[in-house]
Parts: C-alpha cells; structure tokens; sequence
C-alpha cells in the first residue's frame, strides 16, 4: 500500500513532539536556569504539536539569551527556534529571524544548524512569499541531507511535494510524495498531507497510487537527481511566467 492512503498515519502523536516538549521542559525545571539550548528545542517541539501561541510565548527573550552566551551555535539555534515559533503567526518575523541566523550559521561553519534554518526558509518562502527562493532554499536543503545521509531528507522531500502541488505540477509533485511520506514528515511537514488528499482528488486514485508507487521505490540517489531535475523545470517555467 502507498504511503498516504491510511488516515491514521497522519496523526501528530506518531512523530511525539509532544513528548519532546515534556522531556525538555522536565530539563528546564531540574536545571532552575535558562539554558538557552533545551528552551531552544522546547520551543521547536511546540511548534511542531501545533502548540503556536505556548512557542511564541517560550520564545521570548530567548535570541537576547542566546547573544549573552557569545555562542554562535547558540544564537543560530535560539534565531531558527524564533522562526519556527513565529512561521504562521508572523511570516515576516520569522523569515527576518531566520536569515540573520543562516547568516550566522553559515560565517561559523555551522553546517547542522545551517541546514535546519534552511528547510525552515523553504517552507516559508513556499507558502508566503517568492517561489523562487523557495526552489533555491529547497535544493541546498536537499543538497546538504543528501551529503551527510541523512534519512531526514524526506523531510524537505515532503514540502517539495507539497510547494509543486500549489504550482500545478500535480505528477512530479505524486511521484516525490510517494517516497516522501512518514508518519514522522507528516508531523514535521503537515502540507504533505493536505497535499497527497488534492493529489488523489485532480490525479484520480488509480493515477495517484501509480506515480506514488513509482517515487516509494525510488533510490534516495534516484529520488536527489529526480527532484533536482522537477525543480529545474519549475524554475524555468516560474521565469517564463514572470517575463
């Protein structure tokens, strides 16, 4: 069975960033202090649950804790937290926050961090502001995944998926999704699943269940040079619209 197809893989609780919250804010209040690290996680596992308002209110005053710190590692974390935190409520916040931490991560060699800031960017530019960014961020974002092997690279995967069912590139958006699609990405990347029911909806079950089986199969080399070559063909299209 392609992935997608059972409701009950959607569910939040299957990636716990529930209980990455818990677990954080248990260190939290052992530890009496505020260390800029755990409260960093603490408010990225918020935004993750769904829990918006309690992140943006763990958020504050948490980039100024991080610049006491003198840290850059620190203060690129606390700037990708912030954005996270603040991706809905406030896009224009969140993209600001995020870029002086990519900056940063990126001027100390702070490749982790830099990839984290990245993905968030991404999907920001992706869903409010310029397509174009948005297929810039998603390859260096997939890039770095792929260089370091890292399976969270199904991650970025998810949210091209779901950015090329926006744009109307219904088949490359069905094969990604296909292999794309987990129990944990449709927690960190909650559009894929928005994106996969809209997918079954225009493509047809039969067609969608197809392109979807032809992505699951896929290598994840196969699936790195395949979505290189759909954004590509995005970003040629996007420019011959806009001239």
């Amino acid at each position: 069975m392609v992935h997608g197809r059972r409701r009950s893989h959607l569910s939040p609780r299957n990636g716990q960033p529930e209980r990455l919250a818990e677990l954080c804010r248990a260190q939290v209040a052992r530890r009496r202090d505020t260390h800029v690290h755990i409260r960093g996680w603490l408010v990225g596992a918020l935004a993750l649950a769904g829990s918006g308002g309690e992140a943006m209110d763990c958020a504050d005053g948490l980039i100024e804790a991080a610049e006491a710190t003198g840290n850059p590692m620190l203060l690129a974390l606390a700037l990708g937290a912030y954005g996270m935190a603040f991706r809905d409520a406030d896009p224009v916040r969140a993209l600001k926050a995020l870029g002086r931490g990519l900056v940063i991560a990126q001027d100390s060699g702070n490749r982790y961090t830099e990839t984290l800031l990245v993905g968030q960017l991404f999907r920001l530019e992706a869903n409010y502001r310029d397509p174009q960014a948005a297929l810039d961020y998603a390859t260096m974002t997939i890039r770095n995944y792929h260089d370091a092997g890292n399976a969270l690279i199904r991650a970025p995967l998810a949210l091209l998926a779901a950015f090329f069912d926006r744009l109307g590139r219904y088949q490359p958006a069905a094969t990604i999704a296909g292999f794309a699609f987990s129990p944990m990405t449709a927690t960190i990347e909650p559009e894929i699943s928005t994106a996969i029911a809209h997918l079954r909806d225009v493509l047809g079950e039969a067609t969608y269940e197809s392109l979807a089986r032809k992505g699951e199969t896929m290598t994840t080399a196969k699936m790195v040079t395949y979505a290189y070559d759909q954004i590509d063909q995005a970003r040629t299209e996007l420019d011959a619209v806009s001239k």
